[in-house]
């Protein structure tokens, strides 16, 4: 812990955000304490994702759902991630409230069906992402927290039947906290790794948050330099570029040619290749 405490408090160019992501829901029971049932916003069965690859993630058991009086705890469990994150030596932290995790599970229309303040209403579908902002903020910041929200994307069944007013509703609503970003993922990031041709765009969501507006989702380096220059983003975040290139800015910046991603390899248990040996660009380029 001291050398984390150290790493993360000297000077340097780099800033770093520990993730906080509720994956409890898309697990299976072995993984569980006591192999109880993963904990969701409901009870039905969900279908685990089908990557592009053609790997599929490990079976996923049937939730349980959450009791109006659990949500408290689970919220205190971000809140104590965000503490423990900052004491470790991190910048701030990212609430992940994408991809069908937890948060997303709440959000989404297709797969809440709750009957509670948590449920049937936009607002009170919003409700636990809200409160588990305010939660985290409360604890370390708002300028140390962010989140990522994917309200176009249907990751196991996570899809939305309005995701443009969800994104809406979640942008104004964000505006009151003045946290450090938020984070959107495309429209066209419907499904792990591949994109689709759609008439919807990020452009009111953007409009609609007041600070700083993150996209991602599918870019290189032109595109993303066009979303910088059209106003249409502040920062453009990079996933799959970023894994098979650790120096991507300065090869973005030369105008270098980039390394092939292996997808084959980006989910596996135990990899010998594909996170740590992608090459660096030669000292002397």
């Amino acid at each position: 812990m001291e050398t984390d405490r150290e790493w993360g408090s000297r000077k340097r160019r780099n800033i770093f955000l520990s993730d906080l992501a509720c994956r409890k829901s898309l697990q299976s029971q072995s993984f569980q304490p006591n192999g109880q049932a993963p904990i969701s916003s409901t009870d039905k069965p969900l279908k685990p994702v089908v990557r592009a690859n053609g790997i599929d993630v490990p079976t996923i058991s049937t939730p349980r759902r959450l009791q109006t009086n659990e949500i408290p705890l689970v919220i205190n469990d971000f809140r104590a991630a965000a503490r423990n994150a900052i004491e470790a030596g991190f910048d701030g932290v990212e609430i992940h409230g994408a991809h069908g995790y937890l948060i997303d599970q709440f959000l989404k229309d297709q797969v809440n069906d709750r009957t509670d303040k948590y449920g049937g209403s936009l607002e009170n579908r919003c409700r636990f992402a809200l409160e588990v902002v305010q939660a985290v903020v409360d604890e370390v910041g708002a300028d140390k927290v962010g989140i990522r929200l994917s309200p176009f994307a249907n990751y196991s069944e996570a899809s939305d039947s309005n995701p443009e007013a969800l994104g809406l509703y979640m942008a104004h609503a964000l505006n009151k906290f003045g946290i450090l970003y938020c984070h959107m993922v495309e429209p066209r990031m419907v499904n792990i790794g591949e994109k689709f041709e759609t008439p919807h765009s990020l452009r009111p969501i953007r409009d609609a948050f007041k600070g700083t507006f993150i996209v991602a989702g599918g870019y290189d380096r032109d595109d993303g330099n066009k979303a910088i220059a059209d106003d249409y983003a502040d920062l453009v975040a990079y996933g799959r570029l970023f894994l098979s290139n650790p120096d991507l800015p300065r090869r973005f910046e030369i105008g270098a040619p980039l390394n092939k991603y292996i997808r084959d390899t980006f989910y596996l248990s135990d990899p010998v290749i594909g996170y740590t040996d992608y090459p660096f660009l030669p000292s002397d380029v």
